[in-house]
């Protein structure tokens, strides 16, 4: 035999899936489960229904919904926001809390002790965690239901992890409309987490109104891991892990931070930003960062700046939903891809530099018009 023929050979039984020659192949996954799977991503209700069930409560129907809005398909889309927009009248009622924080400050583990301690007070939370996205494969894992076990399992919390498909930061392009329709399903305290990889928390600030900052002692210089623009963002700093042999130093780096965060010019809104320590394994310090974001709204809802914070987040999302939807107009208009193709290649071959090409793109794409 040939090499070429025991190439072949060897390719024929790949996997170990294969059966003998002769009989026929089964298919690698059942059929019926991927015929399942296609239906279960059509629309299956009419948007007046699928606003009834997230006003109910359905949290079915509100999965539903938010994965609809997550949807790249533009029919999908389009029905999505009309959903959203029906439900808006019933939103605005809760309390948004941002957390960020780097890898590691246990953003995850904090959320759950945190939403377990308002659960026991009788409140009803939504946690809204967004899951990088590979660059390479476009897939998440999101795995957060699996870290916030006992919090998925609670009646009175509902967990949504979204891929961030690419988004400035890791920040879902859609967690806005997930936030009120959650809203409109009846829950009052929204928390988000940030992916913490540095750019998110612009965009996590723009939909909040409480951002929480986590940070570590113990893992160096406390005051070199403070960045500037996120420190004047944040409304509370909480020093996390502070159990154990860590106390002292969590107490060491919360005089750290509070003598730092003095050195920045005082929010608009006039809040002293404090800094708190705490231990989502020992559920030490939750009720005073719980406490802390409670007094903070009252605060800023005595002086207006709640409301007036809310307006100019809807101004600023109005503006990103215009670029958003240039940008998409762009790349879907005929032609463009195939010149984009063309044009990729005189700027690698260097025929054409990046902003010759760039602009002659533009002025090809506004001759439509």
């Amino acid at each position: 035999m040939s090499k070429k023929d025991n190439n072949n050979k060897r390719n024929e039984f790949k996997s170990a899936l294969n059966v003998q020659n002769g009989v026929d192949q089964p298919e690698s996954i059942n059929p019926d489960v991927i015929k399942k799977f296609r239906l279960k991503k059509k629309i299956q209700h009419t948007v007046d229904e699928y606003v009834a069930g997230v006003l109910e409560g359905n949290r079915t129907m509100l999965s539903q919904v938010i994965t609809l809005v997550e949807s790249s398909l533009v029919e999908q889309n389009r029905f999505a926001t009309e959903i959203v927009e029906k439900c808006l009248p019933y939103a605005r009622k809760s309390i948004r809390i941002g957390v960020t924080g780097v890898p590691g400050v246990g953003k995850s583990t904090f959320i759950e002790a945190l939403g377990k301690y308002l659960t026991k007070q009788g409140r009803k939370i939504a946690v809204l965690a967004v899951d990088p996205s590979s660059e390479l494969t476009k897939g998440s894992i999101l795995g957060d239901k699996t870290r916030m076990e006992e919090l998925a399992n609670d009646p009175n919390a509902f967990i949504r992890p979204s891929p961030s498909a690419g988004s400035l930061g890791g920040v879902a392009k859609k967690t806005r409309h997930t936030i009120i329709l959650c809203e409109a399903a009846g829950f009052d305290t929204i928390l988000i987490e940030t992916v913490g990889v540095g750019q998110s928390e612009t965009a996590v600030h723009s939909m909040v109104d409480f951002f929480l900052l986590l940070m570590l002692a113990g893992a160096g210089d406390e005051l070199q891991g403070i960045k500037r623009g996120i420190m004047e963002m944040a409304d509370t700093v909480a020093i996390n892990k502070a159990d154990g042999d860590n106390v002292n130093k969590a107490e060491m780096a919360r005089i750290e931070y509070r003598n730092a965060l003095h050195l920045f010019p005082p929010p608009e809104c006039g809040w002293n930003p404090k800094v708190l320590t705490c231990s989502s394994i020992d559920f030490t310090g939750i009720d005073k960062v719980w406490n802390t974001i409670t007094e903070y709204i009252e605060y800023i809802k005595g002086t207006g700046f709640f409301e007036k914070q809310r307006m100019k987040q809807a101004k600023y999302w109005m503006y990103e939903s215009i670029h958003e939807a240039l940008r998409d107009h762009f790349y879907n208009q005929k032609g463009i891809q195939d010149k984009l193709k063309l044009f990729e290649e005189k700027v690698v071959d260097r025929k054409m530099n990046s902003f010759l090409a760039s602009k002659i793109l533009i002025e090809d794409y506004f001759k439509n018009f």
